[in-house]
This record gives C-alpha cells, sequence and structure tokens, in this order.
C-alpha cells in the first residue's frame, strides 16, 4: 500500500481517490486535507477525467476530523484553537469544490463515515454504501454542531426531522437504513462495493458529463428559488446545452440508432 494520504488511479476516463490513513480510520489532518484538494484539483484540470470515485482504504471511509492533529489541539496550557478559522481554512473550500466538480462525483462508503466523513460522502453526487458501513453525525456528543456542509445536505436529503434526529442525538445510522430514508443511492454487499462503484462510475463517465454537471448545479440552486425562478434557469441551462456537442451528438445517435460518442466536460 502506498504511503500517501491520498492514492489516485485512473482506469477508463474514472479517478479513483482512495484516503489513506487507515490506522486512524481515514480520519482528517492538515496534511490529508492539501493532499486530498490537490488531488481535486488535478482530477478537475484533466480532461481525460470524466468520473471521479472517493473512497477509504482498510476498514473505514473517513471518521472525521482528527482530534490530535495541531489544526484542531489546545495550544499548551489548554487554549482551546478557533475551530471557525479550521472550518474555513480547511472545510469549507473542501465542500466547495467537490460539490463543483466538473465531472460527476460516486462516493463508495467502505465502512464509518462519522463526523465530517459522512458529510464528506454526502456531498458526492451519488453514494453507495457496503452493507457493513454506516453514518454517524458524531458533533452533538463532542459539543458542536455538524459541519462539512451538514447543517445544508441532511435537511435536504431527509427532511428536517429526521436531519434533527441524526444531528442531535448522534446515533450510529446503519446503511441500509440510510437507504431506507433517502439519505443515500444504495446500499451493495461488501464484496461488491469497489467493483459497483467502478462500474457506476464508468457508466456516468460515458454519458454527456456537462449535462450531468448541470444537472446537479440546477437542482443545489433550486433549492432557494421559486418555480419561476427555476423555470428559468432551466431555460438558460437547456439555452447552453443545446448549443453544446453532446446533444447534437444524443440527437444523431438516435436518429441513426446507434450508441452516441459524448465528448463534452
Amino acid at each position: 500500500m502506498s504511503d500517501a494520504l491520498v492514492i489516485e488511479s485512473t482506469a477508463d476516463a474514472v479517478r479513483t481517490l482512495t484516503l489513506n490513513r487507515p490506522a486512524a480510520l481515514n480520519s482528517f489532518t492538515q496534511a490529508m486535507h492539501h493532499a486530498l484538494m490537490d488531488a481535486l484539483e488535478r482530477a478537475a484540470a484533466d480532461v481525460g477525467v470524466r468520473a471521479l470515485v472517493l473512497t477509504g482504504a482498510g476498514r473505514g471511509f473517513c471518521a472525521g476530523q482528527d482530534l490530535a492533529d495541531p489544526a484542531v489541539a489546545p495550544e499548551p496550557g489548554g487554549t482551546p484553537k478557533d475551530l471557525g478559522e479550521v472550518i474555513d481554512r480547511f472545510y469549507r473550500p473542501l465542500v466547495l469544490r467537490l460539490r463543483s466538480m466538473p465531472v460527476p462525483v460516486v462516493a463508495a462508503v467502505n465502512g464509518v463515515a462519522a463526523g465530517a466523513g459522512a458529510n464528506l460522502a454526502l456531498c458526492a453526487d451519488l453514494v453507495l454504501a457496503a452493507r457493513s458501513a454506516s453514518f454517524i453525525q458524531a458533533f452533538a456528543k463532542i459539543g458542536l454542531v455538524p459541519d462539512t456542509g451538514g447543517t445544508w445536505l441532511l435537511p435536504r436529503l431527509v427532511g428536517r426531522a429526521r436531519a434533527l434526529g441524526l444531528g442531535l442525538l448522534g446515533d450510529k445510522l446503519p446503511a441500509g437504513e440510510a437507504e431506507r430514508i433517502g439519505l443515500i443511492w444504495r446500499v451493495v454487499d461488501d464484496a461488491a462495493l469497489a467493483e459497483e462503484a467502478q462500474q457506476l462510475a464508468r457508466r456516468l463517465a460515458a454519458m454527456p458529463v456537462k449535462a450531468l454537471v448541470a444537472t446537479r448545479t440546477a437542482f443545489d440552486a433550486a433549492q432557494a428559488l421559486d418555480l419561476e425562478a427555476a423555470l428559468a434557469q432551466e431555460g438558460r441551462l437547456q439555452g447552453e446545452l443545446g448549443r453544446a456537442h453532446d446533444y447534437q451528438e444524443g440527437v444523431a445517435a438516435f436518429g441513426a440508432r446507434r450508441a452516441p460518442q459524448f465528448t463534452d466536460r
């Protein structure tokens, strides 16, 4: 196994990023934040990448913030760190980068996803989870609020009542229950997770990626719009996409009864 904090691999236009601190359940340190952001920027800049898979090494996806890391550990003498500064420096840029990737993002949750790790996974466009995986909004147990986009994501995914239940109680949510309440896309058997995630990402990579990303953007923006404004946004997006290669190719392929070859990104 590589000693890199984030392992990068590419096959069939799919870039896979693996968080790689398995002994610490892939919990975040300053160094891993930098490594993941750099890896995301490389994937965003690489026009050969058409889909992204994010997963974790070992028995966990990500246990959130490493509380022993100097970024959050108290100073000598017990002076606490400014956690708001930590959010601004590390987690806010990470969430915004992940939610604005120019390709669809699949999270393959292979074990526990806790705290910031749970919400990092939920930032993906599609979340697959191993049957043994679990999601924990652990923040209240140490006197904090959900971060890494949790306060925005959770009510939108499962509604206010369930979001508050998850955030206030901090109970472990098994993957099967996460699927049932609509928190994630799908649960698969543990042994099948890696290949299922790659198959899903390859399917997305073969689709009109520009339109997929526009769909994500439209859905997110529509949460703050009334119906009239959402309809206007749909018109703007369709106008842009209708002038793109992939729409022309899709129509031509449909008429010729052949498989389309999408290339826009």
